[in-house]
Protein backbone atom coordinates (compact mmCIF):
# COMPACT_ATOMS: atom_id res chain seq x y z
CA UNK A 1 0.00 0.00 0.00
CA UNK A 2 1.58 3.46 -1.11
CA UNK A 3 2.07 5.70 1.81
CA UNK A 4 -0.30 8.32 0.25
CA UNK A 5 -3.30 6.50 0.14
CA UNK A 6 -2.33 4.92 3.94
CA UNK A 7 -2.34 8.45 5.23
CA UNK A 8 -4.93 10.31 2.89
CA UNK A 9 -7.63 9.75 5.14
CA UNK A 10 -6.05 9.98 8.61
CA UNK A 11 -6.56 14.04 9.62
CA UNK A 12 -5.46 13.67 13.10
CA UNK A 13 -1.70 13.87 11.70
CA UNK A 14 0.32 17.09 10.81
CA UNK A 15 3.44 16.21 8.15
CA UNK A 16 6.55 18.11 10.04
CA UNK A 17 9.34 17.76 7.45
CA UNK A 18 7.28 18.53 3.95
CA UNK A 19 10.70 18.27 2.26
CA UNK A 20 10.15 14.67 2.62
CA UNK A 21 6.94 14.79 1.25
CA UNK A 22 7.47 12.99 -2.19
CA UNK A 23 7.96 9.74 -0.14
CA UNK A 24 3.92 9.50 0.33
CA UNK A 25 3.74 8.80 -3.52
CA UNK A 26 7.38 7.02 -3.72
CA UNK A 27 6.97 4.44 -0.56
CA UNK A 28 5.16 1.37 -0.15
CA UNK A 29 4.52 0.89 4.09
CA UNK A 30 5.13 -2.67 4.78
CA UNK A 31 3.80 -2.69 8.26
CA UNK A 32 3.22 -0.47 11.88
CA UNK A 33 4.95 -1.10 15.40
CA UNK A 34 5.19 0.74 18.69
CA UNK A 35 8.27 -1.20 19.10
CA UNK A 36 11.22 -0.05 17.63
CA UNK A 37 13.02 -3.32 18.00
CA UNK A 38 10.58 -4.85 15.52
CA UNK A 39 11.25 -1.97 12.71
CA UNK A 40 12.28 -3.37 9.42
CA UNK A 41 12.88 -1.13 5.92
CA UNK A 42 9.35 0.12 4.89
CA UNK A 43 7.64 0.37 8.61
CA UNK A 44 5.50 3.08 10.43
CA UNK A 45 7.41 3.63 14.07
CA UNK A 46 4.81 5.45 16.76
CA UNK A 47 6.62 6.25 19.55
CA UNK A 48 3.84 6.01 22.61
CA UNK A 49 4.87 7.76 25.97
CA UNK A 50 4.39 4.49 28.32
CA UNK A 51 4.49 4.63 32.21
CA UNK A 52 8.14 2.60 32.02
CA UNK A 53 9.81 4.01 28.59
CA UNK A 54 9.02 6.84 26.02
CA UNK A 55 9.35 5.56 22.52
CA UNK A 56 10.43 9.29 21.63
CA UNK A 57 13.92 7.59 22.82
CA UNK A 58 14.29 5.28 20.44
CA UNK A 59 13.40 7.52 17.37
CA UNK A 60 17.21 7.27 16.01
CA UNK A 61 17.36 3.69 16.01
CA UNK A 62 13.81 3.31 14.37
CA UNK A 63 15.15 5.79 11.68
CA UNK A 64 18.50 3.37 11.77
CA UNK A 65 16.46 0.32 11.23
CA UNK A 66 14.46 1.73 8.04
CA UNK A 67 11.29 3.26 9.09
CA UNK A 68 9.59 5.26 6.13
CA UNK A 69 7.75 7.19 9.09
CA UNK A 70 7.82 7.93 12.52
CA UNK A 71 4.64 9.35 14.57
CA UNK A 72 5.60 11.34 17.16
CA UNK A 73 3.28 13.31 19.96
CA UNK A 74 3.00 16.93 19.91
CA UNK A 75 3.50 17.53 23.53
CA UNK A 76 7.32 15.52 23.30
CA UNK A 77 8.40 18.11 20.21
CA UNK A 78 6.74 21.10 21.96
CA UNK A 79 9.44 20.74 24.87
CA UNK A 80 12.04 19.64 22.30
CA UNK A 81 12.38 15.78 22.91
CA UNK A 82 12.68 14.13 19.91
CA UNK A 83 15.78 12.92 20.37
CA UNK A 84 17.88 14.85 18.92
CA UNK A 85 16.20 14.60 15.49
CA UNK A 86 17.03 17.75 13.02
CA UNK A 87 13.26 17.73 11.24
CA UNK A 88 15.22 20.05 8.08
CA UNK A 89 17.67 17.37 7.62
CA UNK A 90 15.12 14.50 7.44
CA UNK A 91 14.36 14.01 4.07
CA UNK A 92 14.01 9.99 3.35
CA UNK A 93 11.49 9.80 6.46
CA UNK A 94 8.18 11.51 6.96
CA UNK A 95 7.57 12.67 10.97
CA UNK A 96 4.10 13.26 11.33
CA UNK A 97 3.01 15.05 14.68
CA UNK A 98 -0.03 13.33 16.53
CA UNK A 99 -1.84 15.18 19.61
CA UNK A 100 -2.06 11.25 20.98
CA UNK A 101 -0.22 9.05 19.60
CA UNK A 102 -2.17 5.80 21.43
CA UNK A 103 -5.17 7.01 19.10
CA UNK A 104 -2.71 7.71 16.13
CA UNK A 105 -1.86 3.74 16.62
CA UNK A 106 -5.19 2.54 16.94
CA UNK A 107 -5.91 4.40 13.83
CA UNK A 108 -3.03 3.16 11.52
CA UNK A 109 -3.37 -0.27 12.50
CA UNK A 110 -7.42 -0.85 11.52
CA UNK A 111 -6.50 0.82 8.06
CA UNK A 112 -3.43 -0.99 7.75
CA UNK A 113 -5.52 -4.23 8.22
CA UNK A 114 -8.65 -2.75 6.26
CA UNK A 115 -10.86 -2.12 9.19
CA UNK A 116 -11.59 -5.74 10.51
CA UNK A 117 -13.27 -4.62 13.75
CA UNK A 118 -16.08 -2.96 10.82
CA UNK A 119 -17.13 -6.18 9.49
CA UNK A 120 -18.27 -8.57 11.94
CA UNK A 121 -20.61 -8.63 14.75
CA UNK A 122 -17.91 -7.58 18.07
CA UNK A 123 -19.40 -7.94 21.83
CA UNK A 124 -17.01 -6.17 24.15
CA UNK A 125 -17.01 -7.45 28.09
CA UNK A 126 -15.85 -4.84 30.53
CA UNK A 127 -15.32 -4.91 34.64
CA UNK A 128 -13.00 -5.58 36.64
CA UNK A 129 -13.75 -8.96 37.54
CA UNK A 130 -15.56 -11.87 35.55
CA UNK A 131 -15.23 -10.22 31.86
CA UNK A 132 -13.03 -14.17 31.34
CA UNK A 133 -16.20 -16.20 32.08
CA UNK A 134 -18.46 -14.34 30.32
CA UNK A 135 -16.50 -14.33 27.45
CA UNK A 136 -16.73 -18.09 27.45
CA UNK A 137 -20.31 -18.40 28.51
CA UNK A 138 -20.85 -16.39 25.45
CA UNK A 139 -18.49 -17.74 23.32
CA UNK A 140 -20.05 -20.95 24.09
CA UNK A 141 -23.75 -19.83 23.38
CA UNK A 142 -23.08 -18.77 20.26
CA UNK A 143 -20.75 -21.43 18.73
CA UNK A 144 -23.72 -23.34 20.08
CA UNK A 145 -26.22 -22.20 17.72
CA UNK A 146 -23.72 -23.28 14.38
CA UNK A 147 -22.13 -19.53 14.09
CA UNK A 148 -18.24 -19.34 14.00
CA UNK A 149 -17.24 -17.50 16.89
CA UNK A 150 -13.95 -16.03 17.96
CA UNK A 151 -12.43 -15.05 21.31
CA UNK A 152 -9.89 -12.85 22.78
CA UNK A 153 -9.72 -12.31 26.54
CA UNK A 154 -6.83 -12.81 29.12
CA UNK A 155 -6.00 -16.29 28.43
CA UNK A 156 -5.53 -15.78 24.81
CA UNK A 157 -7.12 -15.51 21.36
CA UNK A 158 -8.76 -18.36 19.27
CA UNK A 159 -11.17 -18.61 16.60
CA UNK A 160 -13.61 -20.62 14.33
CA UNK A 161 -15.10 -22.81 17.70
CA UNK A 162 -18.10 -24.60 16.71
CA UNK A 163 -19.41 -27.27 19.67
CA UNK A 164 -17.82 -28.13 22.98
CA UNK A 165 -14.02 -27.22 23.32
CA UNK A 166 -11.81 -28.39 20.63
CA UNK A 167 -9.28 -25.29 19.87
CA UNK A 168 -6.73 -23.78 22.38
CA UNK A 169 -5.74 -20.32 22.98
CA UNK A 170 -3.03 -18.41 21.35
CA UNK A 171 -0.89 -16.07 23.71
CA UNK A 172 -1.96 -12.27 23.39
CA UNK A 173 0.12 -11.44 26.69
CA UNK A 174 -2.71 -8.54 27.66
CA UNK A 175 -6.25 -9.18 28.17
CA UNK A 176 -6.70 -6.53 25.11
CA UNK A 177 -4.01 -6.90 23.06
CA UNK A 178 -2.00 -3.86 21.80
CA UNK A 179 -3.39 -2.26 18.64
CA UNK A 180 -1.44 -3.38 16.21
CA UNK A 181 -1.85 -7.04 17.27
CA UNK A 182 -5.79 -6.57 18.27
CA UNK A 183 -6.27 -5.68 14.70
CA UNK A 184 -4.16 -8.30 13.03
CA UNK A 185 -6.20 -10.94 15.36
CA UNK A 186 -9.10 -9.29 13.49
CA UNK A 187 -8.11 -9.48 10.20
CA UNK A 188 -7.27 -13.03 10.98
CA UNK A 189 -10.52 -13.63 11.57
CA UNK A 190 -12.50 -12.06 9.21
CA UNK A 191 -10.56 -13.39 6.60
CA UNK A 192 -11.85 -17.06 8.22
CA UNK A 193 -14.98 -15.58 8.26
CA UNK A 194 -15.84 -15.48 11.92
CA UNK A 195 -19.52 -14.30 12.28
CA UNK A 196 -19.22 -12.91 15.98
CA UNK A 197 -15.67 -12.25 18.16
CA UNK A 198 -16.26 -11.77 21.95
CA UNK A 199 -13.70 -9.47 23.24
CA UNK A 200 -12.54 -8.96 27.18
CA UNK A 201 -12.24 -4.96 26.83
CA UNK A 202 -9.75 -3.71 29.35
CA UNK A 203 -9.61 -0.39 30.71
CA UNK A 204 -6.19 -0.09 29.71
CA UNK A 205 -7.35 -0.84 26.05
CA UNK A 206 -9.93 1.67 26.57
CA UNK A 207 -8.16 4.42 27.77
CA UNK A 208 -5.07 3.80 25.07
CA UNK A 209 -7.30 3.25 21.86
CA UNK A 210 -6.41 -0.08 21.24
CA UNK A 211 -10.00 -0.96 20.22
CA UNK A 212 -9.99 2.22 17.57
CA UNK A 213 -12.20 1.39 14.97
CA UNK A 214 -13.73 -1.73 16.64
CA UNK A 215 -17.58 -0.82 15.97
CA UNK A 216 -18.83 -2.60 18.65
CA UNK A 217 -22.46 -4.10 18.81
CA UNK A 218 -23.33 -5.45 22.16
CA UNK A 219 -21.35 -3.52 25.59
CA UNK A 220 -21.42 -5.74 28.68
CA UNK A 221 -20.25 -4.40 32.38
CA UNK A 222 -19.44 -7.28 35.10
CA UNK A 223 -18.59 -4.60 37.68
CA UNK A 224 -16.29 -1.87 39.02
CA UNK A 225 -14.04 -2.29 41.71
CA UNK A 226 -10.56 -1.77 42.78
CA UNK A 227 -7.72 -2.28 40.16
CA UNK A 228 -5.18 -0.51 38.21
CA UNK A 229 -4.68 2.03 40.18
CA UNK A 230 -0.94 2.55 39.37
CA UNK A 231 -2.43 3.02 35.98
CA UNK A 232 -5.70 5.19 36.81
CA UNK A 233 -4.71 6.95 39.99
CA UNK A 234 -7.90 6.87 41.21
CA UNK A 235 -11.36 4.92 41.05
CA UNK A 236 -13.23 7.87 39.06
CA UNK A 237 -10.71 7.59 36.10
CA UNK A 238 -10.50 3.55 36.18
CA UNK A 239 -14.20 3.86 35.80
CA UNK A 240 -14.28 6.20 33.70
CA UNK A 241 -12.02 4.69 31.22
CA UNK A 242 -14.45 1.28 30.95
CA UNK A 243 -17.69 3.57 30.59
CA UNK A 244 -15.79 4.67 27.20
CA UNK A 245 -17.02 1.46 26.06
CA UNK A 246 -20.68 1.99 26.25
CA UNK A 247 -20.21 6.08 25.15
CA UNK A 248 -18.52 4.78 21.79
CA UNK A 249 -21.83 2.79 21.56
CA UNK A 250 -23.61 3.96 18.11
CA UNK A 251 -26.35 3.18 15.84
CA UNK A 252 -25.02 1.66 12.18
CA UNK A 253 -26.08 -1.22 10.06
CA UNK A 254 -25.06 -3.92 11.39
CA UNK A 255 -26.54 -7.34 12.35
CA UNK A 256 -28.76 -6.31 15.05
CA UNK A 257 -30.82 -4.24 13.36
CA UNK A 258 -28.64 -0.95 13.32
CA UNK A 259 -29.34 -0.68 17.40
CA UNK A 260 -26.14 -1.33 19.66
CA UNK A 261 -27.30 -2.74 23.05
CA UNK A 262 -25.87 -2.37 26.36
CA UNK A 263 -26.25 -5.05 29.12
CA UNK A 264 -25.29 -3.89 32.59
CA UNK A 265 -24.90 -4.68 35.86
CA UNK A 266 -27.69 -2.93 37.91
CA UNK A 267 -26.15 -4.03 41.64
CA UNK A 268 -23.01 -2.18 40.60
CA UNK A 269 -22.65 1.28 42.12
CA UNK A 270 -21.01 1.96 38.33
CA UNK A 271 -24.33 0.62 36.99
CA UNK A 272 -26.04 3.51 36.25
CA UNK A 273 -23.04 5.89 35.40
CA UNK A 274 -22.96 3.05 32.33
CA UNK A 275 -26.13 3.56 31.40
CA UNK A 276 -26.09 6.79 31.69
CA UNK A 277 -22.80 6.84 29.27
CA UNK A 278 -25.35 5.53 26.28
CA UNK A 279 -25.96 7.39 23.35
CA UNK A 280 -29.93 7.84 22.91
CA UNK A 281 -31.04 4.85 20.71
CA UNK A 282 -29.28 2.45 22.01
CA UNK A 283 -31.11 -1.07 23.22
CA UNK A 284 -30.89 -1.45 27.02
CA UNK A 285 -30.65 -5.16 28.95
CA UNK A 286 -29.95 -5.06 32.77
CA UNK A 287 -29.27 -7.87 35.03
CA UNK A 288 -28.38 -8.54 38.86
CA UNK A 289 -29.22 -10.64 41.71
CA UNK A 290 -30.48 -7.62 44.30
CA UNK A 291 -32.13 -5.13 41.65
CA UNK A 292 -35.85 -6.12 41.46
CA UNK A 293 -35.72 -3.90 38.14
CA UNK A 294 -33.52 -5.93 36.52
CA UNK A 295 -34.64 -7.44 33.40
CA UNK A 296 -32.75 -10.59 33.88
CA UNK A 297 -32.73 -11.70 37.20
CA UNK A 298 -32.70 -14.70 39.71
CA UNK A 299 -34.93 -16.23 41.84
CA UNK A 300 -34.40 -18.99 44.41
CA UNK A 301 -30.59 -19.42 43.53
CA UNK A 302 -29.40 -22.88 45.17
CA UNK A 303 -25.17 -23.27 45.86
CA UNK A 304 -23.37 -26.32 46.19
CA UNK A 305 -19.46 -26.99 45.53
CA UNK A 306 -20.51 -28.15 41.86
CA UNK A 307 -22.61 -25.38 40.82
CA UNK A 308 -25.44 -23.28 41.26
CA UNK A 309 -28.99 -23.67 39.82
CA UNK A 310 -31.57 -20.56 40.02
CA UNK A 311 -34.88 -19.95 37.85
CA UNK A 312 -33.93 -16.99 35.47
CA UNK A 313 -36.58 -14.28 34.19
CA UNK A 314 -36.10 -12.18 31.04
CA UNK A 315 -38.19 -10.24 28.87
CA UNK A 316 -38.36 -13.18 26.54
CA UNK A 317 -39.70 -15.91 29.62
CA UNK A 318 -38.24 -17.99 32.01
CA UNK A 319 -36.35 -20.76 32.06
CA UNK A 320 -33.94 -23.24 34.65
CA UNK A 321 -30.47 -22.44 35.21
CA UNK A 322 -28.04 -25.34 36.39
CA UNK A 323 -24.53 -24.01 36.62
CA UNK A 324 -21.36 -25.97 37.22
CA UNK A 325 -19.75 -23.08 38.28
CA UNK A 326 -19.79 -22.05 41.93
CA UNK A 327 -20.03 -19.31 43.63
CA UNK A 328 -22.84 -15.59 43.79
CA UNK A 329 -20.22 -14.04 41.30
CA UNK A 330 -21.10 -17.46 38.87
CA UNK A 331 -24.94 -16.41 38.66
CA UNK A 332 -23.97 -12.67 38.30
CA UNK A 333 -21.55 -13.62 35.42
CA UNK A 334 -24.13 -16.24 33.45
CA UNK A 335 -26.90 -13.36 34.03
CA UNK A 336 -24.68 -10.82 31.92
CA UNK A 337 -24.08 -14.02 29.52
CA UNK A 338 -27.87 -14.44 29.60
CA UNK A 339 -28.55 -11.05 28.27
CA UNK A 340 -26.04 -10.81 26.12
CA UNK A 341 -27.39 -14.17 24.43
CA UNK A 342 -30.49 -12.49 24.27
CA UNK A 343 -28.92 -9.19 22.85
CA UNK A 344 -27.58 -11.07 19.95
CA UNK A 345 -30.86 -12.98 18.77
CA UNK A 346 -30.12 -16.36 20.94
CA UNK A 347 -33.54 -17.72 22.01
CA UNK A 348 -33.71 -18.50 25.93
CA UNK A 349 -33.46 -21.86 25.73
CA UNK A 350 -30.77 -22.01 23.88
CA UNK A 351 -28.72 -19.67 26.62
CA UNK A 352 -29.47 -22.15 28.90
CA UNK A 353 -28.96 -25.16 27.58
CA UNK A 354 -25.24 -23.54 26.53
CA UNK A 355 -24.85 -22.59 30.35
CA UNK A 356 -25.49 -26.12 31.60
CA UNK A 357 -23.21 -27.98 29.69
CA UNK A 358 -19.71 -25.55 30.50
CA UNK A 359 -17.74 -27.62 32.84
CA UNK A 360 -16.08 -24.33 33.96
CA UNK A 361 -13.42 -21.73 32.87
CA UNK A 362 -9.67 -22.36 33.40
CA UNK A 363 -8.48 -20.84 36.87
CA UNK A 364 -11.64 -19.80 37.77
CA UNK A 365 -13.47 -21.65 41.16
CA UNK A 366 -11.82 -24.42 39.38
CA UNK A 367 -11.85 -27.76 41.70
CA UNK A 368 -8.32 -29.03 41.30
CA UNK A 369 -8.30 -31.98 44.01
CA UNK A 370 -10.81 -33.53 46.65
CA UNK A 371 -10.71 -34.70 49.94
CA UNK A 372 -9.79 -31.76 50.94
CA UNK A 373 -11.35 -29.72 47.74
CA UNK A 374 -8.81 -27.58 46.71
CA UNK A 375 -9.83 -24.80 44.26
CA UNK A 376 -7.85 -22.71 42.47
CA UNK A 377 -8.86 -19.05 40.86
CA UNK A 378 -7.73 -15.86 39.77
CA UNK A 379 -8.87 -13.65 42.28
CA UNK A 380 -6.03 -11.13 42.72
CA UNK A 381 -8.34 -7.81 43.38
CA UNK A 382 -10.13 -7.35 46.63
CA UNK A 383 -12.92 -7.53 45.76
CA UNK A 384 -12.40 -10.93 43.70
CA UNK A 385 -10.94 -12.56 46.78
CA UNK A 386 -13.72 -11.43 48.68
CA UNK A 387 -15.66 -12.83 46.09
CA UNK A 388 -14.01 -16.52 45.92
CA UNK A 389 -13.98 -17.15 49.98
CA UNK A 390 -17.64 -15.95 50.40
CA UNK A 391 -18.64 -18.72 47.46
CA UNK A 392 -16.05 -20.86 49.25
CA UNK A 393 -17.39 -20.24 52.79
CA UNK A 394 -20.92 -20.94 51.41
CA UNK A 395 -20.36 -24.41 50.62
CA UNK A 396 -17.52 -25.50 53.47
CA UNK A 397 -18.88 -28.06 55.55
CA UNK A 398 -19.79 -27.18 58.67
CA UNK A 399 -17.48 -28.94 60.61
CA UNK A 400 -15.04 -27.78 57.77
CA UNK A 401 -12.95 -24.97 57.48
CA UNK A 402 -12.05 -22.57 55.29
CA UNK A 403 -8.20 -21.91 54.26
CA UNK A 404 -6.95 -19.16 51.77
CA UNK A 405 -3.65 -19.23 50.35
CA UNK A 406 -3.35 -15.65 48.51
CA UNK A 407 -0.24 -12.74 47.68
CA UNK A 408 0.06 -9.81 45.76
CA UNK A 409 1.76 -8.86 42.88
CA UNK A 410 4.53 -6.50 42.73
CA UNK A 411 4.88 -3.34 40.96
CA UNK A 412 1.09 -3.15 41.24
CA UNK A 413 -1.33 -0.85 43.28
CA UNK A 414 -0.03 -1.43 46.70
CA UNK A 415 -3.13 0.47 48.21
CA UNK A 416 -4.88 -3.25 47.65
CA UNK A 417 -2.94 -5.21 49.46
CA UNK A 418 -3.47 -4.17 53.05
CA UNK A 419 -7.64 -4.62 51.79
CA UNK A 420 -6.96 -8.06 50.79
CA UNK A 421 -5.35 -9.32 54.19
CA UNK A 422 -8.43 -8.01 56.03
CA UNK A 423 -11.08 -9.54 53.57
CA UNK A 424 -8.95 -13.07 54.03
CA UNK A 425 -8.68 -12.71 57.72
CA UNK A 426 -12.54 -11.86 57.98
CA UNK A 427 -13.68 -14.79 55.97
CA UNK A 428 -10.97 -17.15 56.11
CA UNK A 429 -10.60 -19.72 59.06
CA UNK A 430 -6.84 -20.25 58.00
CA UNK A 431 -4.47 -17.89 56.12
CA UNK A 432 -1.29 -18.93 54.31
CA UNK A 433 -0.10 -15.50 53.13
CA UNK A 434 2.27 -15.82 50.23
CA UNK A 435 4.13 -14.49 47.01
CA UNK A 436 2.32 -14.09 43.70
CA UNK A 437 3.90 -12.16 40.80
CA UNK A 438 6.77 -9.96 42.95
CA UNK A 439 8.24 -8.65 40.26
CA UNK A 440 10.91 -6.23 40.50
CA UNK A 441 9.70 -5.61 44.37
CA UNK A 442 11.41 -7.56 47.46
CA UNK A 443 8.75 -10.06 48.12
CA UNK A 444 9.07 -9.96 51.55
CA UNK A 445 7.62 -6.16 51.65
CA UNK A 446 4.97 -7.00 49.66
CA UNK A 447 4.00 -9.98 52.35
CA UNK A 448 4.21 -7.34 55.09
CA UNK A 449 2.25 -4.47 53.08
CA UNK A 450 -0.64 -7.54 52.91
CA UNK A 451 -0.24 -8.75 57.04
CA UNK A 452 -0.48 -4.51 58.01
CA UNK A 453 -4.20 -5.21 57.16
CA UNK A 454 -4.87 -7.70 59.68
CA UNK A 455 -6.22 -6.61 62.68
CA UNK A 456 -5.06 -9.26 65.01
CA UNK A 457 -2.27 -11.85 63.62
CA UNK A 458 -3.07 -15.24 65.07
CA UNK A 459 -0.09 -17.73 64.49
CA UNK A 460 -2.22 -20.50 65.18
CA UNK A 461 -4.26 -19.57 62.52
CA UNK A 462 -1.78 -17.24 60.16
CA UNK A 463 0.94 -18.32 58.22
CA UNK A 464 3.40 -16.39 56.00
CA UNK A 465 5.58 -18.09 53.52
CA UNK A 466 7.47 -15.99 50.79
CA UNK A 467 8.00 -19.15 48.49
CA UNK A 468 4.78 -20.07 47.05
CA UNK A 469 5.00 -24.01 46.63
CA UNK A 470 5.86 -24.35 50.02
CA UNK A 471 3.01 -22.13 51.09
CA UNK A 472 0.32 -24.55 48.96
CA UNK A 473 2.28 -27.42 50.79
CA UNK A 474 1.83 -26.09 53.65
CA UNK A 475 -1.94 -25.34 53.43
CA UNK A 476 -2.55 -29.08 52.19
CA UNK A 477 -0.69 -30.58 55.14
CA UNK A 478 -2.92 -28.48 57.61
CA UNK A 479 -5.83 -29.48 55.54
CA UNK A 480 -8.27 -32.17 56.69
CA UNK A 481 -10.98 -34.21 54.36
CA UNK A 482 -13.71 -32.01 55.00
CA UNK A 483 -11.64 -28.90 54.37
CA UNK A 484 -11.40 -26.55 51.60
CA UNK A 485 -8.64 -24.57 50.58
CA UNK A 486 -8.59 -21.75 47.85
CA UNK A 487 -5.79 -21.03 46.06
CA UNK A 488 -5.81 -17.48 44.99
CA UNK A 489 -4.30 -14.90 42.53
CA UNK A 490 -2.92 -16.75 39.88
CA UNK A 491 -5.55 -18.82 38.46
CA UNK A 492 -4.31 -19.75 34.76
CA UNK A 493 -0.95 -18.24 34.66
CA UNK A 494 1.60 -21.17 34.08
CA UNK A 495 4.37 -18.35 35.35
CA UNK A 496 5.60 -16.81 38.04
CA UNK A 497 7.53 -13.21 37.47
CA UNK A 498 10.42 -12.86 39.89
CA UNK A 499 12.75 -9.64 39.39
CA UNK A 500 15.14 -11.21 37.30
CA UNK A 501 13.58 -14.07 35.55
CA UNK A 502 9.97 -15.34 35.13
CA UNK A 503 9.41 -19.25 35.71
CA UNK A 504 7.16 -22.16 35.05
CA UNK A 505 4.47 -21.95 37.88
CA UNK A 506 1.49 -23.33 37.65
CA UNK A 507 -1.15 -23.59 40.68
CA UNK A 508 -2.88 -26.60 39.46
CA UNK A 509 0.14 -28.14 38.58
CA UNK A 510 1.35 -27.74 42.63
CA UNK A 511 -1.65 -28.97 43.62
CA UNK A 512 -2.18 -32.22 41.64
CA UNK A 513 1.78 -32.77 41.95
CA UNK A 514 1.68 -32.81 45.69
CA UNK A 515 -1.59 -34.92 46.06
CA UNK A 516 -0.49 -37.60 44.44
CA UNK A 517 3.21 -37.29 45.88
CA UNK A 518 0.95 -37.61 49.21
CA UNK A 519 -0.90 -40.25 47.76
CA UNK A 520 2.23 -42.52 47.31
CA UNK A 521 3.49 -42.02 50.66
CA UNK A 522 0.48 -42.63 52.38
CA UNK A 523 0.45 -46.72 53.54
CA UNK A 524 -2.10 -48.82 51.69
Amino acid sequence: MKLAVFFRDLRNLRLLNPDAESLLAESEIQGITSDSRKVTPGMVFVALIGTQTDGHQYLAKALKAGAVAVIVDSKRRSHGQLDGLNLGNLTETLVFESGNTYQALGELSSAFYGHPGQGMTLVGVTGTNGKTTVTHLLERMIGDTGRSVGMIGTLGQRMGRLGPDSIDYETTGHTTPMAVELHAILAGMKADQTDVVVMEVSSHALEQHRVYGCDFDVAIHTNVTQDHLDYHKTMENYGQAKALLFSGLRTRPNGLGQIPVAVVNLDDPWGQRFLDSCSTGVRIYTYGIDSFDANVRPENVNYSIAGASFEVHTPEGQAEVQLKIAGRFSVYNALAAIAGGLALGIPLASCVKSLGAIEGVRGRFEVVSQAPYVIVDYAHTPDGLENILSAARLVTPKNGRLIAVFGCGGDRDATKRPKMGAIAERLADMLVVTSDNPRTEDPQQILTDVISGIKTFDSERMLVNVDRKQAIHQAINLASSEDIIVVAGKGHEDYQILADKTIHFDDREVVQNYVDHRKEETPA
